[in-house]
């Protein structure tokens, strides 16, 4: 008989903001022989916390069975649950990685790590680059461009970090590089985008707007 293969999974969570709920969830991930092997919050307020737990599970026929135990447990939703590979085991790494990239590369290579930067930060599907309406870098397949740029033309006033305001799309993360005036926008479709994610965007755009000329 074959061994199973052993796989990660990233199980993303609403849990009530209460003592204990944490523990909880880690309870009924550990029931199904699952090792919780990092957390990170994503968002907070409103009495909810969106938790995202890299899980360890040494037989994908339980991710169901995973599933379900995390949503037994009282107040808690799970929005998303996806397999990964070890390399996107801490999102902070990735992006301290992509800046650094971002500072050793030749200037006029800039854009495109940024482009590609933003993508792999946000796990996005697609990323794109403009300065003046014109397309400086391309990843992926973005939607149609004419409406990114009419969204970052009118996004100015726009927190790019909160989720609060109703008016941001879920599935749209972007950055304005003042001083060199270039704007960078990153999406994906299979989940919302959550306040921790846009923040490492923001913060990936002003350390490229430090360097970009």
């Amino acid at each position: 008989m074959g061994s199973v293969r052993q796989m990660l999974v990233v199980v993303r969570a609403w849990l009530p903001d209460r003592p204990g709920a944490l523990g909880q969830v880690a309870s009924r991930i550990g029931a199904v022989r699952g090792d919780v092997l990092g957390i990170e919050i994503l968002e907070a307020g409103g009495g909810r916390v969106i938790d995202e737990l890299v899980v360890s599970i040494d037989d994908p026929g339980l991710v169901d069975l995973l599933i379900s135990e995390v949503g037994a447990v009282d107040g808690v939703s799970v929005e998303h649950v996806r397999p990964i590979e070890g390399d996107r085991l801490d999102p902070d790494l990735i992006a301290l990685a992509v800046g650094a990239e971002l500072a050793e590369a030749e200037p006029a290579d800039r854009p495109a790590v940024l482009c590609t930067g933003a993508a792999r930060v946000s796990d996005a599907s697609w990323s794109v680059v403009m300065r003046d309406a014109g397309v400086l870098e391309q990843f992926g397949e973005p939607p149609d461009l004419p409406w990114v740029q009419a969204f970052l033309d009118g996004s100015q006033h726009l927190d790019s970090v909160s989720s609060v305001d109703q008016s941001v799309p879920s599935d749209l993360v972007w950055a304005h590089l003042v001083r060199s005036g270039i704007s960078v926008a990153a999406g994906r479709s299979d989940r919302p985008v959550h306040e921790r994610e846009r923040l490492r965007v923001a913060l990936l755009g002003r350390l490229a707007d430090a360097l970009i000329d």
